[in-house]
């Protein structure tokens, strides 16, 4: 083993005469690294944030949604695609016990984002536009106060129902309940504070910064639309589910007289197949994302190329006076692939500790600002960046 002592030797004095070179060699292995690392932990924790926020919400619940879309692929509504093909009375006829007695409860939905003003404080806010059975479909509980009635669902009714972070903001101190909140100009009663849920930032699961109007109200004095955005319904228990969906297509397609399946309006789909879809998107963003943090490795291995290129042809008279006094070519390739070899572990190890940190802080950051961002690093992340 003294060869290979004497060769590390040799490689690391080599490599200290030229620490400018050196340097520079490393720090792009140490981007390209961390990056991967980085990029993949926070494509990972963003997935599974998503996921869970969809899990939440419960495995009994069946979402129809406006447009027809293939089964296997997502709907139309999730790229912001508006369809208007659902309407007030698609929803009653659907939470119609004698037509589908698998349903036990439903709630049609409009979303939008408004203005919510109180005594000077003003904030942007998501709106959900729904019915009185919000609770009941979407798993959740009051907080303090009430939820909207059907009757004040039915009269156009200015009650608002806050979200517990958007109330704390607005009121800081202040008991919300019975005070009066201007919502895009037009005056709202406060008549309810949910539960605190967490925030995903995520459409209408972000409970906590959303304002809720019976949905009549939504549709007519924020929106100006008479079509529901989307419904969900919730099963009277899991194993119904399929059936459900089935009976859910024959109702809609009696409302909409579509005699064909082939030219159905609508789409129904179950948490199973929301999950799926999602999980199919997230995992292309998340590939995506990686195929850029290996760039930066491609470059940091084409640094390290280069660097061997130089030293090799700047060493020229050495190499050859080695050879003269008995080196062998092996000898001679070992030298330099040690050289190789310890500027990709020290780059590669600063890497993965600088990658972990940084990913680690992003999470913590990230928590602080109100999300249930999970730390979560994986070690084939660690292990592709090095190799």
């Amino acid at each position: 083993m003294h060869w290979l002592s004497s060769a590390v030797k040799i490689s690391l004095k080599n490599l200290l005469a030229s620490k400018l070179r050196s340097f520079l060699t490393i720090l792009g292995i140490i981007i390209g690294v961390g990056a991967v690392i980085l990029i993949m932990a926070i494509g990972r924790s963003a997935q599974v944030l998503i996921l869970e926020q969809v899990e939440g919400i419960g495995s009994n619940l069946i979402a129809v949604l406006p447009g027809a879309s293939d089964e296997k692929g997502p709907p139309a509504a999730i790229f912001g695609i508006v369809t208007k093909t659902l309407t007030y009375d698609d929803l009653l006829a659907l939470r119609n016990q004698r037509r589908l007695p698998e349903i036990a409860d439903g709630a049609g939905y409009v979303l939008g984002t408004v203005t919510a003003a109180f005594e000077g404080t003003e904030m942007n806010a998501s709106m959900t536009g729904t019915t009185a059975s919000y609770l009941n479909v979407e798993n959740t509980k009051m907080g303090k106060g009430r939820f909207f009635t059907e009757e004040e669902e039915q009269n156009f009714s200015k009650v608002v129902v806050l979200g517990k972070g958007l109330a704390d903001d607005l009121f800081e101190n202040d008991e919300p309940i019975g005070k009066p909140v201007r919502i895009n100009g037009h005056s709202f009663r406060v008549i309810g504070v949910l539960v605190e849920r967490g925030s995903s930032g995520f459409g209408a699961s972000d409970q906590d910064n959303s304002v809720f109007l019976p949905l009549k109200t939504a549709q007519r004095t924020i929106l100006g639309i008479n079509h529901l955005g989307f419904i969900r319904l919730k099963a009277k228990n899991a194993e119904l589910i399929e059936t459900a969906k089935q009976e859910v297509a024959v109702v809609l397609r009696e409302q909409h007289h579509i005699s064909d399946p082939q030219n159905d309006d609508f789409s129904v789909r179950d948490q199973a197949s929301a999950l799926k879809t999602l999980t199919s998107i997230t995992d292309v963003l998340r590939y995506f994302l990686l195929m850029i943090g290996a760039i930066s490795l491609i470059v940091g291995g084409v640094g390290i190329m280069n660097v061997m290129l130089i030293a090799v042809n700047q060493r020229i008279r050495e190499v050859g006076l080695r050879k003269a006094v008995g080196a062998r070519r092996r000898d001679i390739v070992i030298q330099f692939l040690i050289e190789a070899v310890t500027l990709s572990l020290i780059g590669g190890i600063i890497g993965i500790v600088g990658g972990i940190a940084i990913s680690f802080l992003a999470a913590v950051i990230v928590q602080k600002i109100g999300y249930d961002w999970p730390f979560l690093v994986s070690f084939t992340s660690i292990l592709v960046a090095t190799v």
